[in-house]
């Protein structure tokens, strides 16, 4: 088949990879324009852009999937199917109306569960066992349509967004592989998405990374590893403001209160609902990220609590 693809972040190349070595022919990628990045703030390719020219795949970034041009540009390549990963952008009908195979989207959850931007972090959040990707036809519907096939992943108790995310692309793109195989030739039919167990997963601001130490040592760890590595888990200490690695419950977790601080020679420790966590990294604004005990031993005066 003629393959239009359409992604946007280093997720989303596991797919372009597997998609490119297949028979099928991409004629052409779909990403965001250039965005702002680094301390330089320089617009810089996505990393699919980036991709996609090192092949010489010709590539366009709309501003705007509703711009007359690009609906122009997708109808004269005339693809059959458009894979879609991440690419961060809602179609209109008369864009989804142009490859007669559709568009097949990859989404990193088992769909009905956490639909929306970030699935993956919603997984780790809710203490979920088991995850997965879900590859379905989109409609106007957020990630509504019906679906192909789906694998599963189960979630492992270190596991941050980044590690499991990583993992789930790569799984997945055998999976959108062998959706557009089975579309091709027939053997691959949709089904009706179910409409019970819906749940959703909007993006996770910054303010949703500030960590509540009030809460159990389990959800503070769950909530450090699904804002890892964005949008960056976060508390205030001694006024200034870090970001947190993941954290660990150690088994011999000492009695302290919630969010009140305690530091050894080889360790951070602070108070949650139940029992204390141990943090792993420490990045004060404006410095390199460090590990929780070199951090503390670099301070003038080690504060009581976190959180103020």
């Amino acid at each position: 088949m003629r393959l239009v693809f359409a992604g946007t972040p280093a997720a989303a190349l596991p797919s372009l990879d597997a998609v490119v070595a297949s028979h099928h022919e991409v004629v052409g990628v779909v990403t965001r324009p250039d965005a702002p990045a680094g301390r330089g703030r320089r617009l810089t390719p996505s990393p699919v852009a980036e991709a996609a020219t090192a092949r010489g795949i010709q590539t366009v970034k709309p501003r705007s999937s509703r711009d007359p041009d690009f609906l122009a540009w997708l109808s004269s390549v005339a693809p059959d199917c458009c894979p879609v990963v991440a690419y961060g952008g809602l179609l209109p009908p008369a864009v989804l109306d142009v490859p007669p195979r559709g568009w097949l989207n990859l989404h990193f959850s088992v769909l009905p569960a956490w639909r929306g931007a970030a699935p993956v972090q919603w997984s780790i959040l809710a203490g979920d066992a088991v995850t997965g990707a879900t590859t379905f036809r989109l409609v106007e519907e957020l990630d509504a349509g019906p679906v192909y096939g789906t694998v599963t992943e189960r979630i492992r108790t270190d596991d941050t967004a980044g590690s499991l995310l990583a993992r789930l692309a790569e799984h997945g793109a055998g999976l959108l592989v062998a959706t557009l195989d089975g579309i091709e030739d027939g053997s691959v039919a949709e089904r009706p998405q179910s409409q019970s167990g819906v749940s959703w997963a909007p993006k996770l601001m910054t303010t949703d990374a500030r960590i509540d130490w009030a809460a159990p040592a389990l959800a503070v760890d769950r909530q450090v590893r699904a804002c890892t590595p964005a949008p960056g888990a976060w508390t205030v200490i001694a006024g200034q403001r870090c970001r947190i690695g993941p954290v660990s419950i150690p088994p011999d977790s000492a009695d302290l209160a919630a969010g009140h601080l305690r530091v050894t020679k080889s360790r951070v420790l602070v108070g949650t609902a139940t029992q204390s966590v141990e943090l792993g990294d420490v990045q004060p604004a404006g410095k390199p990220r460090m590990q929780a005990a070199d951090w503390a031993r670099g301070l003038h005066e080690v504060p009581t609590a976190v959180g103020t």
